[in-house]
């Protein structure tokens, strides 16, 4: 998957913390512009004590000329005070703005250098810091909902990467306190950058399903513990996607279809399931280990709605026999209300 001919590598976008260099650099050019026009100005309204070896007059072309030779330290000599006043403006204004202009000029490099090191410096921290985080391959609009959802769970902002081809779009997530990775997410050399081998978790949100399939297969090879979220378009595509190492295959063109057939069929149900996908708004489904308390209870007895049981890893609906004594280390998934979740038991997956 790496390829030999990628000469660049990834650009790394992290959230912003300070104005960036070429907002520096347009305020010192527009200083810089500002003294030359001062120039201008006292040249051309004082032309009369200057000497121009061609004509003998200074006109305002003279003046423009006379100014940016002048501050820029270059003086061809052509135009030159003859007047004591004239000599005395140079003195006292003209250069003054030349050391100006000069300090401008070279501040302005040592500051694009030093944003860029400072930069630099920070991708470099933030790859020997980053662990345990969230990559999110693609920043459409399944990437945007998926992060959505995950910060209102209470994932960090930080501990999210969102790798996309579209610098725009990565420059929007770095906006929004993401870190941003730019490139291709089905190489290997990107999906490094990003940090898939130390990732918890791995969202394949991408438009097409082929890349999906590619990503996740080069993700899995890179990091064979961390979870593989998958989306597609097709459901025949989603054998390609458990094949490729995907742990959970979402359809999204058939979700939203049994969506609307649910809400034709029942409009207020299909309100409830729309309720329980935005998460904080209303009600929320939630997954959750057993506490020590409901062990050895039926699933009925727990106090908030129990829909389902995972144990060992299989889904098992609230009527199963083996709801009947719920055991250590399973999982159950809840419906909880805005108003009860901050004294629910935590769900053991928000500190991200």
């Amino acid at each position: 998957m790496i390829d030999p001919e990628a000469s660049t590598r990834p650009l790394v976008m992290l959230p912003k913390a300070r104005t960036g260099p070429l907002r520096a650099v347009g305020r010192r050019v527009a200083l810089a512009s500002f003294a030359v026009l001062a120039v201008v100005a006292a040249v051309y309204l004082g032309r009369d004590g200057y000497s121009d070896s061609a004509d003998g007059e200074v006109s305002l072309l003279d003046a423009f000329y006379y100014a940016t030779v002048s501050v820029s330290t270059t003086g061809y000599g052509d135009i030159t005070p003859v007047t004591d006043f004239a000599r005395l403006v140079n003195i006292l204004f003209v250069t003054p703005v030349r050391v100006l202009f000069l300090i401008v000029l070279v501040g302005t490099t040592l500051e694009v250098l030093a944003e860029r090191t400072r930069e630099d410096w920070r991708q470099s921290r933030w790859r020997a810091r980053v662990r345990d985080h969230i990559v999110v391959t693609g920043y459409g609009t399944k990437g945007r909902s998926a992060i959505r959802t995950l910060l209102t769970t209470g994932i960090r902002r930080e501990s999210i990467v969102v790798v996309d081809p579209d610098p725009r779009v990565v420059a929007e997530a770095a906006e929004a306190g993401l870190v941003g990775i730019v490139g291709d997410a089905t190489r290997s050399s990107v999906l490094e950058q990003a940090g898939v081998r130390q990732a918890r978790e791995i969202v394949v949100a991408t438009a097409r399903d082929d890349t999906a399939v590619l990503i996740t297969l080069t993700a899995r090879q890179l990091n064979p513990r961390a979870g593989i979220q998958a989306s597609v378009r097709e459901s025949e595509n989603v054998p390609l996607l458990r094949q490729s190492g995907a742990d959970h295959v979402v359809t999204s063109s058939e979700a939203a279809g049994r969506l609307l057939g649910v809400t034709t069929r029942h409009p207020h149900v299909g309100d409830v399931i729309e309720d329980l996908l935005d998460q904080g708004s209303g009600l929320d489904l939630v997954e959750r280990p057993v506490t020590a308390e409901e062990t050895g209870r039926p699933l009925s007895a727990v106090a908030e709605p129990a829909l389902a049981m995972v144990r060992d890893g299989r889904k098992l609906p609230f009527d199963h026999p083996d709801c009947a004594a719920l055991r250590t280390g399973d999982l159950i998934i809840v419906a909880r209300s805005k108003r009860r979740r901050k004294t629910a038991p935590q769900d053991g997956d928000g500190s991200g």
